[in-house]
């Protein structure tokens, strides 16, 4: 096992995300995740995860939108921002990031969430709902799901995880253009490359694309299973907003609608001109929907 840090001047340029931000151990062997904590102006708690292969400046554009309604916790996932990363794949497993984020909640005595997520914050966050129901108001899964182990994946989804097998170093800032409608800036790129100075501290990244439960694969069917279950018993709000244009998940949504009986309450729509990481391409329109699904919820 080996544990690295990435140094903070990697950070030094990031732009729109200089938010103070903390750290908690979150593992039994020392790892550290960081996270910013914005108090905000109401009662809420967003908590926003995001996933693969980003951080929580995917999150740059709704964080102050959101805090006129509350406070706002955005960490980054265990191998990924700032948090601490293991440079071997093998460290990494779907228990270890539940466990992390089920001692993150706890450390930071987390309740009445309103739970924002996409990609693999939401796969990790609707089973940390599914299971812990009681620290959770209300829950918005954005471009995701809560795969069972028995689906088949789209074949844009088979090619980027062979790519992301293959290819010799991987280029984050590549992959997250390709996955965005909107044309990112050299900054805003260099921002998505910071958390990672080598490919050892890619470990997190190059491993959770297989990590996927699915038909014949992935990590963790059993967990996200049970929460499947559980969430189908939902009587709380919740609001699946997707983009339009995104081929990885774009089918999972009306499953998704279907599965949690109170996601037919709120209305149907899709969040349009957007691609896979619907934050950069529509950041301030999803804060604006979270915000009035929040008032009227």
């Amino acid at each position: 096992m080996s544990l690295t840090s990435t140094p903070e001047t990697r950070f030094d340029d990031v732009p729109d995300y200089d938010y103070p931000h903390e750290t908690v151990e979150v593992t039994d062997d020392g790892a550290e995740m960081a996270y910013v904590d914005i108090e905000g102006d109401g009662e809420e708690t967003f908590l926003c995860l995001h996933g693969e292969p980003t951080w929580g400046f995917l999150y740059r554009k709704m964080v102050d939108r959101l805090a006129e309604r509350g406070r706002v916790v955005v960490p980054d996932a265990i191998g990924f921002g700032r948090s601490d990363k293991y440079t071997e794949r093998d460290e990494y497993s779907f228990e270890m990031h539940y466990s992390a984020f089920e001692r993150f909640l706890e450390e930071l005595d987390l309740d009445d969430i309103t739970l924002v997520c996409q990609d693999w914050g939401g796969i990790l966050g609707l089973t940390l709902a599914g299971h812990h129901p009681e620290r959770f108001a209300r829950l918005v899964p954005m471009n995701t799901g809560i795969p069972q182990g028995t689906q088949e994946m789209p074949p844009e989804w088979e090619q980027f995880r062979e790519f992301v097998e293959g290819v010799e170093e991987l280029p984050i800032g590549m992959l997250i253009q390709n996955a965005t409608a909107t044309e990112l800036s050299d900054e805003v790129l260099a921002a998505y490359e910071a958390p990672f100075p080598d490919e050892d501290s890619k470990a997190g990244a190059r491993e959770w694309p297989d990590m996927v439960p699915r038909k014949g694969g992935g990590d963790g069917a059993e967990m996200t299973r049970a929460a499947a279950s559980r969430l189908k018993e939902w009587e709380k709000p919740a609001f699946v907003l997707f983009a339009d244009s995104d081929p990885i998940t774009r089918g999972n949504r009306d499953p998704l609608r279907d599965l949690i009986p109170t996601a037919s309450d709120q209305p149907d729509v899709w969040v349009e001109g957007a691609m896979h990481f619907l934050q950069e391409d529509a950041g301030e329109e999803i804060a604006d929907r979270i915000v009035a699904f929040v008032d009227r919820s």
